[in-house]
């Protein structure tokens, strides 16, 4: 039974499953429960139950991507600022670059957690990990002062090589969920 309406929202949703807890309800999940009690997609499976199927998916992905894949998906997407943090230092780990390893941290870091527009450090009307707008000066990325062409192919070249993995990702996990028949256009 498809239950699910995209491959990226589902994405999401799946993977936020290991931090949303019974108490509270993230903005976008009171609007995705508002649809089901309102006799709208899916509505015959109870929010308990679309909940409980959602971390299904989630343990599902976690075996069935491979670690790199995981990891790129959890330090892009994930809610869990424990998960994505320690999705991040993986991937850094992984990262081939000629760029020294403060460069690597710092560029897989803010492909990660991009900087947003009007989040502020310290501001408690978020739950997101938002870092400060210095980090994302490529200027303090490098100590040993090269030049900023030099900087910019580093930064382009982990940029691709994350996108890359996290499009292989992607279509990973949309070939698992095609294959549980999750959509609602595919049951």
């Amino acid at each position: 039974m498809g239950i699910y309406k995209d491959v990226m929202s589902t994405l999401v949703r799946v993977l936020a499953a290991d931090n949303i807890d019974n108490s509270t309800k993230q903005h976008w999940q009171k609007l995705i429960d508002a649809d089901l009690r309102e006799g709208g997609t899916a509505s015959t499976i109870s929010v308990r139950d679309k909940f409980d199927y959602d971390c299904c998916l989630h343990a599902l992905l976690h075996r069935e991507l491979a670690p790199a894949q995981w990891d790129v998906l959890i330090a892009k997407y994930s809610t869990h600022k424990a998960n994505k943090v320690a999705a991040i230092g993986r991937l850094i780990s992984r990262m081939s670059s000629p760029a020294p390893q403060l460069f690597i941290y710092k560029a897989v870091t803010a492909w990660a957690i991009p900087k947003l527009r009007g989040m502020q450090v310290g501001k408690r009307s978020t739950d997101m990990i938002v870092l400060p707008p210095e980090f994302y000066d490529m200027n303090t990325w490098d100590v040993e002062g090269k030049p900023e062409s030099t900087r910019r192919r580093w930064k382009t070249g982990i940029g691709k090589c994350l996108e890359v993995l996290e499009e292989a990702a992607v279509v990973h996990a949309t070939e698992i969920f095609d294959r549980e028949e999750i959509f609602i256009d595919a049951a």
